[in-house]
């Protein structure tokens, strides 16, 4: 027996039919609970996609980051050589008293100032090759890997079984796509190189320090270990933080898809402020987050600080001692050098600390992608194992079939499912909504695997649309056929045709099923007469079987689905046959070239890919910081106490120069009596108090700078993401029906754009604030006390300034570049996980992968661009410093020489400009953030200053106080702007009195959504009037409009909350009560369904409302449209969805809902609309006949052919 079964789900077998990943749908204090490790992976695994050529580039990348660290510590050493040539010689003179000047024979040699000029020229050269290599080898490294995790995460998300889908939400899964991977790509490119040099910095000068001074080497070392420690415990608390912050960013993410997605829904029921109140409080969560983070990481700077500059003290106080000595081995020299060597290096660590914030952030987002991308589905759609059968002959078996979906175990689907299909049968499945009949489908799609059991359809436009539904069911039954397939899996094909196309299309299926299993799920009975078996299903097992005249015959439980369905017909005298009289009517054509499947299709331009079509150029204003500080005016205050601070703290370094010329100044006088021993030691002695001093000052400015400018930041980024919401929400339909603003682009910009301007505006402007401070005092001492040397430094400085507005220059073009060609690979990505069901009943993965990949393509390669701009500008500022260095110090020398400058004064120009020098480097590391920043503010503000033709928060327009429902269309015509070329309703004319029930019936595709649209304002017509009372709906205000009219739609949209919320969601201008809410789910069919759920209104419906039927989402859509008591109803295949019985009691709610409001209604289901007090007839946008039923069918023509198509008995 079993050798002639092809595919055979049997029960009874033990088998986890979910992957169950928790992507943090879990409450995050349980999460907490149950993994108090923070969440990253190792330093290591970060790069465990790293081919050999990325090894390759990584490695000499990092000997080049290596060696340009020894850089610093080398020009310390010259310094210490250099001092002993300058200062000993000074000292070698016997008039100490006039010791404020070296004459020109106790200077070193023409020669040895040569040298040392060398030596810095020599070390720049160094830096200028090794930093380019260093730079632009590890940003193309981490280019490369980062199109690896892209390609292997969005590979990883289309071989999840469907079963993960159901608690994962798509904009979840953007967020990470897009957000999350830039992070990893942030802290594996350039700031690896840069904590690598920053690193060697401090080894190597270490090293040097031992062995010049091991014991003042050692004392100055002494104090490590709490910096160590301090950095290892503010890292850790940073990972912690970050992982919270990227999970409440992810979950703002899937808030705005979830809305963005859906925005009809959201407008018409007028939810843009509840929507934007749910983001916002997402946001909020993600704003404290970010402020504890912000404070953690200045607070460990600033402790890094205290011990550094602590140091300083101490090694001045000791150094002091050790030259004292009688004998003593060490020289003014050496103790710079050892100084110098130790302190730079300790300095470095400070410049290192981001970079290993940066480095941390990316591990922590690396653990989810990488968790994700290691999951193993139990059901792997890109798995090549199992049997492969040689030939399907069709046959088919449920045998004692148990199904519960997996994220609802507690509610049972298939109860004991026995079926049987032999090959080539076409068998029909019916039943009521929820009953398991499209749960059938899934399994033997092996979208789920049974508990006891087996595990074993359709895309233009955004979710298409762009077209009607008719056109997109069309598309996807020739989409299927097209595979020749053996079996053929029919899930309400038909539903959304009208009659006519319907029966096109069903003739065409009746002959692709032929020599195919075919299994059929059909709530429209007409459609499955023919069928070899038909079965009706009820609460998960088969309840009855047979043919349709076998079944009839019975008159059970199918004759009376069948019978609720039929159509009223009678004889009808000429009489009957008087009409509405409509004007601008035209003859009715012939009946065979009426709404033929052509003529709704054709005129459907071709799609042009994008690379074809030029946009038109977006004008993006320009954005000036000081326009985003209006955006933080109410944190004003903040910013200035935090810009104090970091004044203040800026001001540490120059001050710390020219205690270093003091401390050089007393050295001078070595070798003297031991009164001024004693004087020399007791001046150092408060010198080294004041360096101490100078730390606990950095320590206080750190942290007020942490917690003032993280909150403005954190305020500001979180005003802006909800600020870009707001503008999305108000924007009019058109600008969502444009592909430029699909849900995947507008959900990457939401999540980069507001990040990319927090870098320029957040912490980090605190730190250019410090830098500016540093270098603009370093600059005022310098002139002070060498105006000459200080001069010639300053006019080659304007060369690095010139380097950094190339390099903004050059990194905007490519952000903006790139954020264009990320927006269309999130598009890619976010559609095919939203429509993943069809994704995956296609097989069509690998195609989606491969358009993915063809997406990443030009943002790769303008990465590879940008690794050799960054390079060559990082390396030629850092090259810059060393060669500034060597003018400055010949120059110096000859100022001495010719008594215009003493050593003390170089010492403290050399020391101040080093500082600034230093400040200068950090400051042009942020260039790239800038230029993010300055590209992602210019989009946010030209989209928050674009006012829309049809602006849904406007308080203008008329709001009358009452509202009769009187509705006219005088001479519409309209076309939809992104297809100018198709015409959709040509003079329309048509008037509604009130409370009178219209129908609107024809092909898909002719004009009848349109009105409905229309009405609500979503567009407004190119030509003639939509009237309400004889008022334009222009003068009218758009929001009071829209509460006059509830909808329920052909495809309806709910929310990822409960199904008390959804209803509710009918009227968002008050508090729902819930025995309101009870009575809309109880006229609507819905409340007893809800009852059995163990959550009952509670139940969360799912993204998209996935967890239930299409029959319960329709049925919930309708209990919304009642519970705002609108005084229009627009019912767009209202129906469509439901089973008969079902649809009977649901239409007699409607019917009811119906009295004293003017309703109109579109449905391809004729048997819906018999009792309208008026059904039109529309073709190509124009009114061909209009009338009753009974009169419509006495003129037997359009209508009445409608009518036949569809009569089942």
């Amino acid at each position: 027996m079993m050798e002639d079964i092809d595919i055979k789900i049997v029960g009874d077998t033990e088998q986890n039919s979910a992957n169950n990943v928790d992507l943090d749908d879990q409450p995050p204090k349980e999460n907490e609970k149950k993994n108090k490790n923070p969440q990253t992976i190792g330093p290591i695994t970060i790069f465990r996609y790293a081919d050999r050529l990325d090894i390759t580039l990584m490695i000499l990348g990092a000997v080049a980051a290596v060696i340009n660290g020894t850089c610093l510590p080398l020009l310390s050493l010259v310094f210490g050589e250099m001092s002993d040539s300058f200062v000993i010689n000074c000292q070698s003179r016997e008039n100490v008293s006039s010791s404020s000047h070296c004459n020109q024979t106790q200077m070193p040699s023409e020669e040895q100032i040569t040298v040392f000029a060398l030596y810095y020229v020599g070390i720049g050269v160094a830096a200028l090759l090794f930093g380019y290599l260093q730079i632009s080898f590890w940003v193309l490294a981490a280019t490369r890997q980062t199109k690896k995790i892209r390609r292997m995460f969005f590979h990883a998300v289309l071989r999840q079984e469907i079963s993960w889908f159901d608690i994962t939400t798509s904009g979840e899964l953007n967020t990470r796509l897009i957000e999350d991977i830039n992070k990893i790509n942030d802290g594996i490119g350039d700031k690896i190189a840069q904590l690598i040099q920053n690193m060697t910095t401090f080894i190597v000068g270490i090293v040097i320090g031992f062995v010049i001074g091991w014991k003042l080497t050692l004392v100055i070392l002494s104090t490590s270990p709490l910096v160590v420690l301090s950095a290892a415990f503010c890292s850790k608390m940073i990972i912690t933080l970050t992982s919270k912050e990227l999970t409440a960013y992810s979950k703002a993410g899937a808030i705005a898809e979830e809305v963005l997605s859906s925005v009809r829904t959201v407008v018409a029921f007028g939810g843009q402020e509840k929507e934007i109140k749910r983001y916002t409080s997402r946001l909020g969560e993600a704003k404290n987050i970010g402020i504890k983070k912000a404070i953690a990481s200045k607070l460990s700077l600033g402790f890094v600080y205290l011990i550094i500059n602590g140091c300083y003290g101490l090694a001045f106080w000791y150094g002091t001692t050790l030259i004292l000595e009688d004998n003593s081995e060490y020289t003014i020299g050496s103790v710079l050098a050892i100084f110098f060597c130790v302190t730079y290096s300790s300095y470095c660590i400070g410049i290192a600390s981001p970079h290993f914030e940066t480095f941390a952030i990316a591990r922590g987002a690396a653990f989810k992608i990488f968790k994700i991308i290691d999951e193993n589905p139990s059901i792997d759609s890109f798995s090549s194992d199992g049997h492969k059968l040689s030939h399907i002959k069709g046959t088919l078996e449920f045998d004692n079939v148990r199904f519960s979906y997996p994220s609802r175990p507690d509610i049972q689907i298939l109860k004991g499912l026995n079926l049987k299909i032999g090959a080539g049968q076409t068998v029909a499945l019916v039943g009521s909504s929820g009953c398991g009949k499209s749960t059938t489908v899934q399994l033997l799609q092996r979208f789920y695997d049974p508990q006891g059991g087996v595990k074993f359809n359709t895309l233009v436009g955004e979710r298409g649309a762009q077209m009607s539904g008719g056109q997109k069911q069309r598309i996807a039954i020739a989409r299927a056929l097209v595979r020749n397939p053996k079996i053929l899996l029919l899930d309400e094909a038909t539903s959304a045709l009208d009659t006519e196309s319907e029966a096109v299309v069903q003739a065409a299926l009746e002959k692709a099923s032929r020599g195919r299993t075919t299994i059929v799920i059909a709530h429209r009975l007409s459609t499955i007469q023919t069928a070899d078996v038909i079965m009706t299903i009820v609460d998960g097992t088969v309840a009855e079987r047979g043919t349709h005249a076998e079944l009839m015959e019975k008159k059970g439980l199918y004759y009376s689905l069948a019978t609720a369905q039929s159509i009223k017909k009678a004889e009808y005298s000429e009489e009957s046959a008087e009409t509405v009289p409509i004007k601008n009517r035209e003859e009715t054509p012939p009946s065979n070239s009426l709404i033929s499947e052509k003529a709704s299709i054709k005129h459907i331009p071709q799609k042009v890919s994008e690379e074809e079509v030029k946009p038109e150029e977006e004008h993006l204003p320009q954005v000036s910081l000081l326009k985003l500080f209006r955006l933080n005016k109410s944190e004003w205050p903040l910013i200035a106490i935090g810009t104090l601070a970091a004044i203040i703290n800026g001001a540490c370094s120059p001050v710390f120069a020219v205690i270093f010329g003091k401390i050089v100044t007393i050295f001078e006088i070595k070798n003297v009596s031991t009164s001024y021993k004693e004087q020399i030691q007791h001046e150092a002695n408060i010198l080294s108090i004041i360096f101490a001093g100078i730390g606990v000052v950095s320590f206080l400015t750190y942290f007020f700078q942490g917690f003032l400018y993280g909150r403005s930041g954190e305020i500001l980024t979180m005003r802006l993401r909800h600020m870009a919401f707001k503008a999305m929400l108000r924007q009019d339909i058109s600008w969502f029906d444009d592909k430029k603003n699909s849900t995947g682009a507008l959900t990457t910009r939401l999540a980069t754009e507001a990040a990319q301007v927090q870098m320029a505006v957040g912490s980090r402007l605190g730190v250019i604030a410090q830098n500016i401070s540093t270098m603009g005092l370093s600059i005022i001492i310098s002139f002070i006390y060498g105006w000459e040397m200080t001069l010639l430094i300053l006019v080659i400085a304007p060369v690095l300034t010139v380097t950094g507005m190339l390099e903004v220059s050059a990194l905007t073009g490519f952000a903006n570049r790139d954020k264009k060609e990320m927006q269309r690979a999130g598009k890619v990505a976010i559609e095919a996980v939203e429509n993943i069901r069809t994704v995956a009943s296609l097989t069509r993965e690998r195609a989606f992968e491969k358009m993915y990949e063809e997406n990443m393509q030009k943002p790769y390669r303008n990465a590879q661009k940008k690794a050799q701009i960054y390079g060559s500008c990082y390396a030629f500022s850092q090259a810059f410093l060393y060669f500034t260095y060597a003018a400055g110090f010949r120059f110096g020398a000859y100022l001495i020489t010719a008594g215009r400058m003493t050593p003390e004064g170089v010492f403290v120009v050399f020391t101040a400009i080093a500082y600034g020098a230093v400040a200068v480097g950090e400051t042009l590391t942020f260039v790239p953030d800038y230029a993010k920043a300055k590209s992602g503010a210019a989009h946010l503000f030209a989209l928050f200053e674009r006012t829309p033709a049809i602006d849904s928060y406007s308080e203008e327009g008329d709001k009358p106080d009452t509202f009769s429902g009187r509705l006219e269309f005088h001479e519409v015509t309209f076309i939809y702007p992104t297809r100018p070329d198709v015409p959709i309703l040509q003079d329309l004319s048509l008037t509604i009195e009130r409370g009178q029930t219209v129908a609107f019936v024809g092909s898909s595709g002719c004009g009848k959504s349109t009105s409905v649209q229309l009405l609500q304002r979503f567009y407004d017509p190119l030509k003639g009037q939509v009237l309400f009372d004889s008022t334009d709906v222009k003068h009218l205000n758009v929001q009071w409009l829209r509460s006059q009219i509830g909808i329920v739609s052909q495809e309806p949209v709910l929310f990822d909350c409960s199904i008390a919320e959804n209803i509710a969601y009918g009227d968002n201008n008050r508090t729902v009560p819930m025995d309101e809410i009870i009575a809309a789910a109880k006229a609507a069919n819905i409340h007893t369904f809800i009852e059995e759920l163990p959550k009952k209104y509670n139940t969360r419906v799912g993204d998209k409302g996935t967890q239930l039927s299409g029959g319960q989402k329709q049925r919930i859509a309708i209990a919304r449209a009642l519970i705002r008591q609108p005084k229009m109803l627009l019912l767009d295949e209202a129906t469509s969805a439901l089973d008969n019985e079902s649809e009977k009691v649901v239409q007699q709610a409607l019917d009811q809902a119906r009295k004293g409001r003017t309703c109109i209604v579109i449905a391809h289901r004729l048997s819906t609309i018999q009792n309208a007090d008026i059904i039109v007839v529309i073709n190509n946008g124009k009114i061909i006949e209009s009338g009753t039923h009974h009169q419509l069918m006495a003129k037997q023509k359009a209508y009445f052919n409608l009518v036949n198509a569809q009569t089942l008995l």
